[in-house]
């Protein structure tokens, strides 16, 4: 039978790291990243993750570093 287990993560990453990562892979975010790391280090039945605060994907980062100035 399954257990669900819910966890908080923060993470800091470099600026220019993050906006790497997302170039190099269309259509990445923060919340499937997080689900693939997950499930390829350990075999779950379901993997959820969402981002609370912060860019989640590359539009999100753009929007937010032009607000910034």
């Amino acid at each position: 039978m399954p257990i669900a287990i819910k966890i908080e993560v923060n993470l800091a990453v470099d600026e220019e790291d993050l906006e790497d990562a997302m170039a190099e892979f269309d259509e990445l975010s923060v919340s499937n990243l997080v689900c693939q790391i997950l499930d390829k280090s350990i075999a779950l039945d379901t993997v959820e993750a969402r981002v609370l605060q912060g860019p989640d994907t590359l539009e999100d980062y753009d929007a937010a570093s032009e607000a910034q100035g």
